[in-house]
């Protein structure tokens, strides 16, 4: 029912709502929901007119409102400043827990009294509060403090400079910046920094002509000739050496670049992201990183936080993790092993995470992954460990232990024994302290 008042202006108001092309409710100071319109009912479903119902209640089945529960609340801070407030929360929703970018608007009479609020629920493609093998998934308050920011920069053209440690997820984030942008039905172009010397950074950036250098016999585009119109994600920025970081800062100052060994000036058109686990700041002061260019790739930065931060998602992750590397095989984590992972500190973070559960995946026989399994894969690199100090022999020791074992694998063929060691069979009955004879 989209009505739960009775009076003509309240009605008007109620009225109102079919104005807005996102779900949006009527809602009174005192948080009790007089009226939604029909997109709210197409997304969260009809409410119940014969029982009042609160805000906090049907979006979060709170039984106090969000402040009290340990979230913000868009509701207090609009009473409380009078003006348009804007929080993202994860909201109850028929297909699960969903994010939703909350706006929160205050309507007051001539005199100036508070009278309602209109809330407006835009539903958050960037991640998922469900199970997801394709998204970024979470629900914990670091993890929704990084799908607000990711929300509010992707429909804009401002640089992004993702930080965090490594395994924290910065491609993904950089997918959905771009999934979520005007660049979409464009590529996505992916730039691996660390590791390129400053000759092959240049010439897989720009491309480069028939016979710019030795081998180049002929020409070849560039990364950015490929992300042309849509995003360039450039991984580990940290690692540009320190000569190409020039050529990047004039490429993003003039928005134009040329192929090496090329005089035909080409117009760039893309919008750039940038990563690192680096801090860029410490680098600009002790003169590794340009100072220029760090200022022009850091209009937007986003934190990316660690696991152990945001603990709380740990099983969702695991899970989604899980179908990806499953397979359509039917497995499930028992409580004990969300357990036995929730106490890890994982530095490598959702890569380690997933290294962890892949091995897991190895040794479950059965349909569960339990603590026990877990216990096996964390932490260990499943390699044999190295023998204690004392173990270690003199050489010729080693020698005949390794000869004996070789021709015990033979079964005594001594000739094979030989062959495989690389000696001959005189030397073989001589290292063993044998005769010829000796059978």
């Amino acid at each position: 029912m989209s009505e739960l008042i009775a009076t003509d202006t309240d009605r008007a108001l109620a009225r109102m709502l079919e104005g807005y092309d996102c779900p949006a409710i009527l809602v009174t100071p005192e948080y009790r929901i007089l009226a939604t319109n029909s997109a709210y009912r197409e997304s969260f479903g009809e409410l119940d007119a014969a029982t009042p119902a609160h805000c906090f209640e049907v979006s979060h089945g709170y039984q106090v409102p969000c402040d009290q529960a340990g979230e913000s609340c868009p509701l207090a801070a609009a009473r409380a400043s009078g003006k348009k407030e804007r929080v993202l929360h994860v909201h109850l929703s028929p297909e699960g827990r969903q994010h939703v970018d909350v706006a929160m608007l205050p309507i007051h009479d001539d005199a100036g009294e508070l009278l309602y609020f209109v809330e407006l629920l835009t539903p958050v493609t960037v991640a998922s509060a469900e199970l997801s093998t394709r998204q970024m998934v979470g629900r914990s308050a670091a993890f929704n403090a990084l799908v607000h920011l990711v929300n509010l920069v992707a429909p804009h053209e401002t640089s992004i400079l993702l930080l965090g440690e490594s395994g924290t997820g910065k491609e993904l984030a950089a997918s959905a910046i771009h999934q979520a942008s005007a660049r979409r039905e464009r590529p996505l172009v992916a730039v691996e920094c660390a590791g390129l010397t400053e000759t092959l950074f240049e010439s897989e950036l720009f491309g480069h002509v028939r016979g710019a250098f030795t081998g180049a016999t002929q020409d070849k585009p560039g990364l950015l000739e490929s992300a042309q119109g849509g995003t360039l994600f450039l991984d580990e920025i940290g690692d540009v050496p320190l000569g190409m970081q020039v050529k990047l800062l004039r490429l993003l100052e003039t928005g134009t670049w040329r192929p090496v060994g090329s005089t035909t000036l080409r117009h760039a058109d893309f919008r750039l992201i940038c990563a690192t686990h680096k801090n860029l700041a410490a680098m600009v002061d002790e003169g590794s990183f340009r100072r220029d260019l760090f200022y022009r790739i850091n209009a937007f930065p986003i934190h990316l936080p660690a696991l152990r931060e945001r603990r709380e998602d740990l099983a969702l992750l695991a899970n989604s993790i899980l179908g990806k590397l499953r397979d359509g095989r039917p497995i499930r984590l028992t409580e004990s092993a969300v357990q036995r992972l929730q106490q890890e500190p994982f530095p490598g973070n959702i890569r380690e995470l997933r290294n962890v559960l892949e091995r897991a995946l190895v040794f479950a026989q059965g349909d569960i992954i339990d603590h026990r399994i877990l216990e096996r894969c964390i932490g260990q690199t499943l390699t044999p460990p190295a023998p204690p100090a004392s173990a270690w022999t003199d050489l010729r020791t080693q020698e005949t232990q390794y000869l004996e074992s070789l021709l015990a694998h033979c079964e005594g063929d001594k000739a094979r024994a030989a062959s495989i060691a690389g000696i001959s069979v005189r030397s073989l009955y001589r290292k063993l302290g044998q005769t010829l004879t000796d059978h």
